[in-house]
């Protein structure tokens, strides 16, 4: 007699369940007497829920690592801007004023 996972599909062969996606269950109290520790776990990458009256209310998740401030995530009011390249001999009130009377408004 063989079972449903007697031979697995190829996907499930695959991945690693077990070690894919780690988490400790525990109750608010437990918790709060080690909830230094379950932030070490978190730390360590693991995922730790927390229950009350068995029933799941939160999840203690890793933060996932993002690229260093990469430009287009960035608001645009925390982006770098490029100075403003003044043609030779024009001064930046000039400018200002040229660029008032070629807009729109």
């Amino acid at each position: 007699a063989r079972g449903i996972f007697a031979n697995p599909p190829p996907a499930c062969r695959m991945y690693k369940f077990p070690d894919l996606y780690k988490m400790k269950t525990l109750s608010l109290s437990e918790f709060r007497a080690h909830a230094s520790e379950m932030v070490d776990l978190v730390q360590q990458g693991e995922t730790v829920r927390i229950l009350r009256h068995g029933k799941p209310v939160a999840e203690l998740v890793p933060v996932r690592a993002e690229p260093d401030a990469a430009p287009e995530r960035l608001p645009h009011w925390k982006r770098p801007i490029e100075p403003v390249q003044l043609p030779p001999g024009q001064s930046l009130s000039q400018a200002v004023l040229a660029e008032r009377e070629d807009a729109p408004w």
